[in-house]
């Protein structure tokens, strides 16, 4: 089949899946301290949207939590689930999480995805791969590539988002598991991790700890809570990313290979409730420190996005990320590593921001969980 049919026939299965009677939501203005922007619903119809992939052509790959996967076209046609999908512990925070395209998606098709898999005695997040097969919705030789070590029982943190390195290795960031958050900072567990593994799931060979004994080797960093945000710096190739402090404490991180970010022995967080101590302080010299934190009250960050396009020229070089609890969006702008401002977004919308990304277009992206939609954010015409 050639590419002119092979198109014809997706759209025709996108629009037969596409939500019968949806209408799209008309834009809405929304300010910002660059001047007025718009927001423009791309698709609905979602339920709790957790992971986005921007695909080279402008369709995307979607994630909703309870186990589903879906293909939306260009024109915003939500495709019926992608059959391939393995089963997933959808309960609690648990379920179908991140999905990216893999490096060499335009040749060979490959998603990689991570989900929370059951395994009869607990639950652990797990990292796979396959072939996307756009024509008849399908996913090809799925293959689990990673999974933690442990699968404690619980609901809660199990990460995980999924950003590919310049040298084409493969980050994955792991919740704590809320109960067993000590074991955030041993090394023989994966729990309250960043992994870093080579597409095909081994270990590369200058990870900070191969060849330490009683180390796992594919720990990149440790002393995490619940990474639920992580991009590439655009310059630097440096790994950001965020976590959910508890009663406050949210932080952002830059990455650094073998580095402690001292779960829970150093905190800005309080216990929930009682707003009793965590750990020994704040911060520790042999602990890295986070470059922005949010006290006394968390904002539940998610997602993350360096913008370099050129549809909004004052938000280049910022960091955006989505907030749950604080249901907004939030710039960053940055003085190197260091976090000169903040503004808050969209909080008119009442949205919970599960996902950002850039699209190849320029235009950011956002995954809002609440509505189930994805929205598109672009200038306002003149």
């Amino acid at each position: 089949m050639n590419k002119q049919c092979l198109g014809l026939a997706l759209s025709a299965l996108l629009l037969a899946a596409a939500p019968a009677g949806g209408v799209a939501a008309q834009p809405i203005t929304a300010q910002s301290e660059a001047g007025p922007f718009r927001v423009i619903e791309v698709t609905s119809g979602l339920q709790v949207p957790w992971g986005l992939a921007l695909l080279p052509d402008g369709r995307m790959l979607v994630t909703e939590r309870a186990g589903r996967m879906r293909l939306v076209g260009v024109g915003g046609e939500l495709s019926a689930p992608i059959e391939g999908v393995p089963t997933v512990y959808a309960q609690g925070q648990g379920g179908l999480l991140d999905v990216v395209a893999g490096p060499g998606f335009e040749q060979d098709r490959m998603i990689y995805f991570s989900y929370s898999q059951p395994t009869g005695r607990g639950v652990r997040t797990a990292v796979a791969r396959a072939q996307l097969d756009v024509e008849r919705l399908r996913l090809d030789g799925v293959e689990v590539i990673f999974v933690q070590n442990e699968d404690p029982p619980g609901r809660h943190h199990f990460g995980s988002r999924l950003v590919f390195a310049r040298d084409g290795t493969l980050f994955v960031t792991l919740g704590d598991r809320a109960s067993f958050r000590d074991r955030a900072q041993d090394l023989d567990s994966h729990l309250g991790k960043i992994v870093r593994i080579d597409p095909d799931g081994g270990v590369p060979s200058d990870n900070p700890f191969t060849g330490r004994e009683g180390v796992l080797p594919e720990i990149w960093s440790y002393g995490h809570r619940n990474v639920q945000g992580a991009a590439l710096h655009p310059e630097t190739g440096v790994l950001w990313s965020h976590e959910h402090g508890p009663q406050g404490g949210d932080e952002v991180n830059v990455g650094r290979p073998g580095a402690n970010y001292g779960w829970p022995v150093v905190t800005y967080g309080r216990e929930y409730g009682t707003g009793a101590k965590i750990g020994e302080s704040t911060d520790r010299p042999d602990m890295a420190s986070p470059v922005h934190h949010w006290v006394p009250q968390s904002i539940a960050p998610a997602g993350m996005a360096f913008y370099t396009g050129e549809a909004f020229p004052q938000w280049r070089g910022s960091l955006f990320l989505g907030a749950l609890r604080g249901a907004m969006l939030v710039r960053l702008e940055l003085d190197g590593e260091r976090v000169v401002r903040e503004e808050r977004l969209l909080s008119e919308l009442g949205s919970r921001i599960r996902d950002v990304r850039q699209g190849p277009d320029g235009l950011l992206y956002l995954l809002d969980e609440s509505k189930g939609r994805i929205l598109r954010l672009e200038p306002q015409p003149r």
